[in-house]
């Protein structure tokens, strides 16, 4: 039967005998008693090594070193083992030492005795660590790797995998329900010299053997709990990954992870060994598990490089051929860009440049390379993961000009950036890729008609502006002007109406601002969708709180000019948005269009139309053959006006639009400074609804005499708000014109609005917008094109 479990532990778990305790506990505890455990040197033992080596070479004193290093040994045989096995291990290493000292006195040490000397820390930790195991009473050997693994030299020894496999394969028939300790790190020629696996070399140690084992599991035990979606060290709120795949933890681990090391994870290719990387020092805690055949994608991981060499030159031909001559040789590059004029830039590690530009300058000729430079003051940011492609734009919009254009595989998003800004592309990008998405929690404020028909709309479009904005929008409170319902989990808009019914209660401000303060909200955007006025006294309040608005009532931005500025200047203090274009003209994007005419430098001269569709529908339908008052009470049944029908006709509501508009283009007035002409005689005015409709007859006679004067001039009456700048002074009215029949306010689509903009680029040719400026549909329409204007805005870094 196979065995399940091959453990790795690096140096820096068995830095002192207290390491050593905890790893033996490890492996008591998490595993079996056929495991296999691959060590590398304890704590800083091979670079002590090296420094001898250094030592001597430059003529030194090594001998004080020597005995340093020596001491450190003895002391960690003497803190852990009986008098027993403690002799036995200091007799080996008494030995050890006079084989170091022949070695360092030699006068020339050839490549064999130079990785021999670097090698005792290996075989020094393996024999300390199945010593103990032993003394805890369980079957352990140690195993110097020399014996087991078989490579052919090279830069970097090239493994024989099936004379290896054989070798491995005998060793764990011989030693059945024994723990075997290997020594990782080194292997050796067919002639037993011994070779170095160099940088990383005792986890690809590991790896190698578990695959050659047919080992379930590799655990490679470190100081850190696994792969985090970015370097914990940088990024203060970095977390942890239960799982990914192979692939996207080999590419991860080319563009730079402090963990993942790739000639570590290749061994693990077309096997069924699945790796961890768990912490020693916390055992109990989650960890990160690789999984050679996981086809679902991991969460995104941000990683980057302080430094990388970017080789720039001009070929001819085709880059596919050279890219496979560099794959070849191990020179894979980071990254690529094919630009014009058949100029080609590729990206490498620093450690690569030198064999990259070898290899370049070697194939100059015979592929065509001119121009050849080398840049290398850029550091490299990079988003992985197997859907990296969803990322892509969030990921491109955080590039400043500086930046390489993103460089895209299957399981990446890479780019360059002057080495100054990598840290803090790689921030962004965590925040907006990687980290918690956004979660934005929206307070709809009336629950009318409007507010129905916002929510409809705002079911269809949820899931598309989740995943095109890359944040969460829930609704999190429904608020009636009797009762409110205000949950954390977000309300189910399926069945809205049916919790808001059960599960509202009453409410007051204090009380809903109370509740607001304890959600889990990133933000929070409040949607007006009614004509309360003490709603509006509440926007101060709203907006200290740090919470946006979208509003459809219109009495905030039409109100006291000092109110309206205070509004105003609380947004300036802070990134708060208010928006209001769909209290005037519904959908129709007037304050969008006047807006942008103030940005491209026009000067807007005059503003004016039929902001009602009321009253557009009544002039629109009033010729004369009918008094106008029965074309009102037939417009009151189907609807068209409010319930009394002089809240339209006064004008009251138009010239607050036209307030909005004059405010919206920077002009600093109050509703008195329009002057309104009502439909509704003042005697009528001051009347009930119970009085006024028996007398609306009394409308009738004037309405009809002008339709007369004006049809006289080929001209029909229309209602209209109008602002006009003459000789530097304001004009601004709303009120019953005479237009000519061809004029943009005629022969409109009952119950439409129009706009007409005159400018200094619009003079003889106004710009009109035109359209339906009421109706459910089209206002929810437009608190939700508000809605999504703010979320991008709060999602903009």
């Amino acid at each position: 039967m196979a065995r399940g479990h091959l453990h790795k532990f690096g140096g820096s778990s068995l830095a002192d005998a207290d390491c050593y305790r905890r790893v033996a506990h490890i492996l008591l505890t998490h595993g079996n008693s056929d495991d296999l455990v691959v060590v590398s040197a304890a704590g800083k033992t091979t670079n002590f090594l090296y420094k001898l080596l250094s030592l001597r070479d430059s003529g030194q004193l090594w001998q004080e070193e020597l005995q340093v290093l020596i001491s450190y040994q003895q002391t960690l045989i003497e803190q852990l083992l009986s008098n027993e096995q403690a002799r036995d291990l200091r007799e080996r290493l008494s030995t050890d030492k006079s084989q170091l000292v022949s070695l360092l006195s030699l006068a020339q040490l050839n490549d064999y005795q130079l990785n021999q000397v670097v090698s005792f820390g290996e075989r020094w930790s393996a024999r300390l660590m199945a010593a103990l195991l032993r003394e805890t009473g369980v079957a352990a050997t140690h195993v110097d790797a020399c014996s087991i693994l078989v490579a052919d030299e090279g830069a970097v020894p090239n493994i024989l995998v099936q004379e290896s496999r054989d070798k491995v394969q005998a060793l764990l028939a011989l030693h059945p329900q024994e723990r075997l300790v290997i020594t990782g790190f080194i292997c050796a020629n067919r002639q037993g010299d011994t070779l170095l696996l160099g940088r990383n070399g005792s986890d690809f140690s590991a790896t190698l053997i578990a695959s050659l084992a047919d080992i379930e599991r590799v655990t490679i035990w470190t100081d850190v709990e696994g792969v985090f979606n970015a370097d914990p060290n940088k990024i203060n709120d970095a977390k942890l990954l239960k799982s990914m795949s192979l692939a996207e933890a080999d590419r991860l681990a080319r563009l730079g992870s402090p963990v993942l090391h790739s000639r570590t994870l290749q061994p693990l290719f077309n096997t069924e060994v699945s790796l961890a990387v768990r912490s020693s020092y916390a055992s109990h805690t989650d960890f990160t598990l690789i999984a050679p055949l996981s086809s679902s994608a991991s969460a995104p991981v941000v990683t980057n490089l302080n430094e990388v060499v970017l080789f720039s030159f001009k070929m001819n031909t085709n880059l596919a051929p050279l890219l496979s001559l560099l794959d070849a040789a191990g020179l894979t590059p980071l990254a690529y860009w094919e630009l014009a004029q058949h100029k080609f830039e590729l990206a490498f590690t620093l450690e690569s440049q030198k064999q990259v530009q070898a290899l370049l300058t070697k194939h100059a000729e015979q592929w065509a390379i001119e121009e050849l430079t080398i840049q290398t003051d850029l550091g490299l940011v990079a988003l992985v993961s197997a859907d990296a492609h969803h990322f892509r734009r969030s990921f491109a919009r955080l590039l400043s000009r500086d930046a390489k254009p993103i460089y895209q595989d299957s399981l990446s998003l890479v780019t360059l950036v002057p080495q100054a800004q990598v840290s803090l592309l790689t921030q962004k990008v965590h925040r907006r890729c990687a980290g918690p998405k956004m979660r934005i929690g929206v307070l709809l404020l009336g629950v009318g008609n409007i507010g129905e028909a916002w929510i409809d709309l705002f079911k269809r479009a949820s899931p598309t502006l989740d995943r095109e904005l890359e944040a969460t929008v829930e609704l999190i409170g429904v608020v009636g002007s009797q009762k409110a319902l205000i949950t954390n989990d977000g309300i189910n808009l399926n069945h809205w109406q049916q919790d808001f019914q059960q599960h509202g209660t009453q409410w007051d401000y204090d009380k809903l601002f109370a509740q607001l303060a304890q959600l889990s909200c990133d933000e929070i955007v409040a949607l007006d969708i009614s004509a309360s006025a003490t709603l509006t006294l509440q926007y101060p309040e709203l907006f200290a709180r740090g919470i946006h608005v979208v509003s459809a009532n219109k009495l905030a931005g039409s109100g006291p000019l000092p109110f309206y500025r205070e509004l105003k200047q609380q947004l300036s203090n802070r990134r708060l948005f208010w928006r209001y274009n769909a209290s005037c003209g519904a959908g129709l994007p007037i304050q969008h269009a006047l807006n942008d005419l103030r940005n491209s430098g026009d000067r807007i001269e005059a503003v004016g139309g039929i902001f009602s569709g009321t009253l557009c529908w009544l002039f629109e339908n009033y010729d004369g053959s009918k008094p106008f008052s029965e074309l009102v009470l037939e417009a009151r049944g189907l609807g068209i006006t409010e319930p009394d029908p002089r809240d339209d006709l006064s004008g009251r509501d138009m010239q607050r639009k036209l307030l909005i508009l004059a405010r919206e283009i920077g002009l600093a007035v109050e509703l008195d400074d329009i002057t309104l002409n009502s439909l509704v005689p003042k005697a009528l005015a001051e009347l009930s609804l119970e009085e006024f409709l028996p007398r609306i007859s009394e409308l009738d006679d004037d309405l009809l005499q002008q339709y007369a004067a004006a049809a006289e001039q080929d001209k029909v009456l229309r209602y209209v708000a109008s602002l006009d700048r003459v000789e530097g002074k304001l004009q601004a009215e709303v009120g019953l014109q005479w237009v000519d029949n061809h004029h943009p306010y005629a022969n409109l689509t009952p119950g439409d609005n129009v706009f007409v903009i005159r400018s200094a680029f619009y003079q003889g040719n106004p710009l009109i917008i035109r359209g339906p400026g009421a109706g459910r549909e089209v206002t929810a329409a437009a608190v939700q094109s508000d809605l999504v204007h703010i979320c991008k805005d709060l999602l903009q870094e």
